[in-house]
């Protein structure tokens, strides 16, 4: 069972970055909890546990000890930026440790999710000595999800649609990155088939382009276990047989009964 303990930064009497009639505190919350309930709804193989719930103040030292303390795996920071520039960055600690290779792998992937879900512009993978990737006993990753002072990034934020991509960025990439199966049955609860469209397709062993497996043919139909995910620029599905297949619409159909 893979622990996952999710931050909303801020909270409380600290309302983080505030500018176009938001708090950073109530944005990152709401993302929390809509994490919480598309890995929780969608996603098996996994618990959850959350620093906060509600607008409280809870204390850097108090989230990062209740991270240790519980043995989460892994740690995910969500905030919102702040200094006129605008889109999508995440930060790892710029520390030496050990597992630094591991933990910068795994934010690779979570953050490449989130830009390909919510098209924000990629401000790029980065390093900083943040209390919460710094004294967290496991990998972690920080996510700046837009700025709340640029007017274009701050009418996204407003929009409850844009912060459920967000989350469900956050979520693929996590559940990519941890390896958490899909529940049967997909986003609805009814079972998800693709159909192939082109002549022939390649499988792949792994989510990876580059492993090859074996080829399918029109018409075929397979059963769809793990729904659409991002992969280094694409989508993938995962079928009952183990292997993944490209949820590019131009070469498979994806539909439900």
């Amino acid at each position: 069972m893979t622990k996952l303990f999710i931050d909303p930064g801020h909270g409380g009497n600290d309302p983080g970055a505030t500018a176009n009639g938001l708090r950073e505190k109530d944005l990152t919350l709401e993302i929390a909890l809509k994490l919480r309930n598309i890995l929780n709804n969608e996603y098996e193989g996994h618990s959850l546990m959350l620093s906060r719930t509600t607008d409280q103040s809870v204390t850097l030292s108090s989230r990062t000890n209740m991270a240790n303390n519980w043995g989460a795996d892994y740690l995910v920071s969500v905030h919102i930026n702040a200094g006129g520039g605008t889109g999508f960055e995440s930060y790892t600690y710029n520390g030496s440790y050990s597992g630094k290779e591991e933990t910068n792998r795994l934010r690779g992937i979570v953050h490449n999710a989130i830009v390909a879900e919510t098209e924000f512009r990629d401000r790029g993978k980065k390093e900083a000595n943040f209390h919460m990737v710094r004294e967290s006993a496991m990998p972690a990753v920080l996510t700046e999800n837009g700025f709340i002072d640029n007017a274009s990034d701050a009418a996204a934020l407003k929009s409850d649609a844009f912060l459920t991509k967000i989350a469900r960025g956050h979520a693929e990439g996590l559940a990519s990155a941890l390896g958490l199966n899909r529940k049967d049955g997909g986003n609805d609860g009814e079972q998800g088939y693709v159909e192939i469209l082109a002549d022939s397709l390649w499988t792949y062993n792994t989510a990876d382009w580059d492993d090859k497996a074996v080829i399918v043919n029109k018409d075929e139909v397979f059963t769809v276990i793990r729904d659409k995910f991002p992969v280094d620029g694409g989508h993938m599905y995962q079928i009952k047989s183990g292997l993944y297949i490209t949820a590019n619409p131009t070469y498979v159909r994806y539909y439900t009964k």
